[in-house]
């Protein structure tokens, strides 16, 4: 090959990364960018890097580290950077890779050399984990609020269905008598479990990881401190290695958002049940609802149906995240660049999957007669017997429970309720039972009993509504 068809090829090969190739003489095979690249989804934490990178760049600026004039520079040409991004018109590069590279190349397109002086001290190693954690703060931040408007939604129908009589169901199968308000408050417990993990997620993620640099820190004389407070965190990490190999915050965000996930999966799928004739305890509205193609009389619960479908991939986010750090050594791999998506989606799926929920609860009617007319199923006032015949008759429960299961037999057999059953019947196999009895076997007694603390008795249930407003709302 002659001099010149050498110097040719040389021209066609691609160009060295301008930001990190000093090291190589050309640049990336086009599968390798495509690979490498991450700017398609981290361009979202434009502004968690804009405003990390503004208060390192104060931090250099007040340790000496690089001239004040420099950090105004720096500073005016990140905001015209965020202005740009914001208003459309900020060119994003592939061949840059990701947003912390995009924005420096752009930086310093604006303010020429200074740009090259804001990446002293630092690396992208705590570059990266410091923007994700100030992201997760945020999206920890916009997920209460949702979780909140939740609990509100059910907080309001449960008020309004303290008192509204339904089966209560171990197993799918009626069980005993409860309220509709206190199934509901079963949901806002759960809801202000999810909240307080998430609440306990963002005070753990409260630790600065910038200025770990690569993951030995740094020869400069920087002040953590100054940059941790600055990004409303609590303190710097106390070990640059686990600085920028630590991943336990989005882990945790992940679990978290997964059992929420499952929560909301759970009342969907109750919602369903509800919803459907064989039920038909509570209607949906128009708006969280749909019809079928071919079957004109079908009103759907797709709303409910799709939220439900939304805890998989919740759960599918975390388990991601799980086994792309699973066997990581310390500190820093580029498998780590593959926390960012299921982190982005389980935020984006949770947020609709609860306003989705939240438009459903505030929405739906319940049938107050359906749910009334269920309770004649499945003998579901026997514990309460075998309850009053210990109580008042002074059976041992064993025995109480044998005599009620021989009485459900009967009522069984000849195809009544247990109230149905003359008082003879029931002597028949119990002598001790008398008149009393019918009136412990009626559904609105048996509910009026269950009076101890979280019990399902209409005040119990007022007095929770009233404690769980102050506490969640």
């Amino acid at each position: 090959m002659t001099a010149k068809a050498k110097h040719k090829k040389a021209q066609q090969r691609p160009k060295a990364n301008p930001l990190w190739g000093g090291r190589f003489a050309a640049g990336l095979n086009a599968t390798m960018s495509e690979i490498n690249a991450s700017i398609d989804f981290d361009r979202r934490l434009y502004a968690q890097d804009i405003a990390a990178s503004k208060a390192h760049a104060a931090m250099l600026a007040a340790q000496g580290i690089i001239s004040r004039k420099d950090g105004r520079a720096i500073a005016r040409g990140l905001e015209a950077i965020r202005a740009e991004i914001e208003a459309g018109r900020f060119r994003f590069s592939k061949a840059l890779e990701d947003i912390h590279m995009n924005i420096e190349s752009r930086l310093a397109d604006l303010i020429g050399e200074p740009a090259g002086r804001l990446h002293t001290a630092r690396s992208r190693n705590d570059q990266v984990a410091t923007d994700l954690k100030l992201w997760v703060r945020d999206a920890i931040d916009a997920l209460e609020v949702g979780l909140k408007g939740l609990q509100a939604a059910l907080l309001a129908q449960a008020e309004q269905h303290a008192g509204t009589l339904m089966p209560g169901f171990t197993h799918l199968q009626p069980a005993q008598p409860i309220t509709f308000g206190h199934h509901l408050m079963a949901y806002v417990e759960m809801f202000g479990r999810d909240r307080g993990r998430l609440k306990d997620c963002r005070v753990r993620l409260g630790e600065c990881p910038l200025g770990a640099a690569a993951l030995a820190g740094t020869s400069f004389p920087i002040d953590r401190e100054m940059t941790a407070a600055a990004l409303g965190f609590a303190r710097p990490m106390a070990n640059s290695i686990d600085a920028v190999s630590d991943r336990d915050f989005a882990l945790e965000f992940l679990a978290a958002a997964a059992l929420a996930g499952v929560h909301l999966s759970r009342l969907a799928e109750e919602i369903v049940l509800w919803s459907s004739e064989q039920f038909g305890f509570v209607r949906l509205s128009d708006a969280f609802t749909t019809g079928s193609s071919i079957m004109p009389q079908k009103r759907n619960p797709d709303a409910a149906e799709l939220v439900r479908a939304k805890a998989g991939r919740l759960i599918a986010d975390l388990n991601s995240l799980l086994i792309v750090m699973k066997g990581l050594p310390l500190t820093y791999g580029k498998d780590m660049q593959e926390d960012k998506v299921p982190v982005f989606e389980a935020a984006d799926t949770l947020a609709l999957a609860l306003a989705a929920m939240t438009g459903m609860v505030r929405d739906m009617a319940a049938d107050k007669a359906a749910m009334r007319a269920a309770l004649g199923n499945g003998f579901i006032t026997a514990t309460d017997l075998a309850d009053w015949l210990v109580r008042a008759r002074g059976l041992p429960f064993r025995s109480a429970h044998h005599a009620t299961g021989r009485l459900v037999r009967l009522a069984e057999e000849r195809s009544c309720r247990l109230d149905q059953l003359s008082l003879a019947d029931m002597r028949a196999i119990e002598p001790r039972i008398s008149e009393e009895v019918f009136e412990v076997l009626r559904v609105e007694n048996s509910v009026k009993s269950r009076a101890s603390h979280g019990g399902t008795a209409p005040e119990q249930v007022r007095r929770a509504i009233a404690r769980a407003k102050e506490r969640y709302l």
